[in-house]
């Protein structure tokens, strides 16, 4: 049971169903009502890819544990699952294997001819996991943005495997409803994708005496605590402003239940961060804000449900 435990730690079981979550999410509550779809009618291929995003994912984690280990044992060594626990060349038989069936899966899922773009990115986001947790991740902002794609890229997947590369190119044959879709997949992609630029600043702050013996260039450690923090706000100050402004939007379209639950779940968590930003000074205290954020973004996934009422 200790090593099953150890393995799902391994992997990151939670952000895995985060995966899961966010993309049956978009394909249920967005995808399918916009086109009219029904549930049961939902391709094999949809479910493959999903399949294939975990598996890649979960390669990804597993592999930057394998090269973080040493700086893990000075910022969590109670967590330390990697050498303790499994030894070190089942987690890199474990990543090969994850890897693999990422690419296999998305092979099953899609024909190579019409949907490249697909198998390329899945491909190259293995790469470029590989490559952050090897040496990226070390320098000045590339890996958090890296990461921030890589977490945007879990909701666009969802829309670019709905269109061939022809189709794709050919935008003049959008419909409405295609455009409807692509609008807010960039709505839900962005989401994401800064509050995971604001949750690895965070992470960074928390990490910085395991970061710094080990030659990291992480924001904290070559801007210092105050310019992260000011960094961290101006990135706070813009997605509770651009928030704000999509309900002051929908406010004609009367859907009150979703503008009060954005407000109450999605804003003032993130305005909770803002005002405590300044007070924190801990990796405990940055460790709270980070799981504010990580709430936050869980609850804009949710957000999805609302659209399946509302088409």
């Amino acid at each position: 049971m200790k090593l099953l435990l150890s393995f799902c730690r391994l992997v990151r079981w939670p952000n895995l169903f985060f995966i899961i979550l966010s993309q049956c999410l978009f394909q249920y509550c967005i995808y399918n009502p916009l086109y009219h779809i029904n549930s049961s009618d939902t391709p094999v291929s949809f479910f493959l890819m999903m399949l294939a995003s975990v598996f890649i994912a979960a390669a990804g984690y597993a592999i930057n544990d394998y090269f973080d280990v040493n700086i893990d044992q000075v910022n969590k060594p109670t967590k330390v699952v990697v050498s303790n626990i499994i030894k070190r060349r089942w987690v890199i038989f474990w990543h090969f294997f994850f890897s693999l069936s990422g690419i296999y899966l998305t092979l099953m899922a899609f024909s190579f001819q019409q949907y490249w773009h697909i198998h390329l990115a899945n491909l190259l986001s293995i790469l470029l996991l590989w490559f952050y947790s090897t040496n990226i991740k070390k320098k000045l902002l590339i890996g958090n943005v890296l990461i921030a794609i890589l977490t945007a890229w879990v909701i666009g997947v969802v829309y670019f495997s709905k269109f061939t590369m022809t189709e794709l190119i050919n935008v003049r044959n959008a419909t409405p409803t295609d455009l409807r879709l692509f609008k807010l997949m960039i709505l839900y992609a962005a989401f994401a994708f800064v509050l995971t630029i604001i949750r690895e600043a965070l992470k960074d702050i928390e990490d910085m005496e395991g970061d710094a013996k080990f030659g990291c260039r992480t924001l904290p450690i070559v801007w210092g605590l105050k310019a992260t923090k000011v960094y961290l706000a101006v990135w706070l100050v813009v997605v509770i402003g651009v928030l704000t402004i999509i309900q002051l939007y929908v406010i004609p379209f009367g859907w009150w239940l979703s503008i009060v639950y954005c407000i109450f779940f999605i804003i003032a968590p993130l305005v909770l961060v803002l005002y405590k930003l300044n007070k924190s000074f801990t990796s405990k205290d940055f460790n709270v804000l980070s799981n504010w954020v990580k709430l936050a973004m869980l609850a804009g996934v949710l957000s999805m449900v609302f659209f399946y009422f509302l088409y």
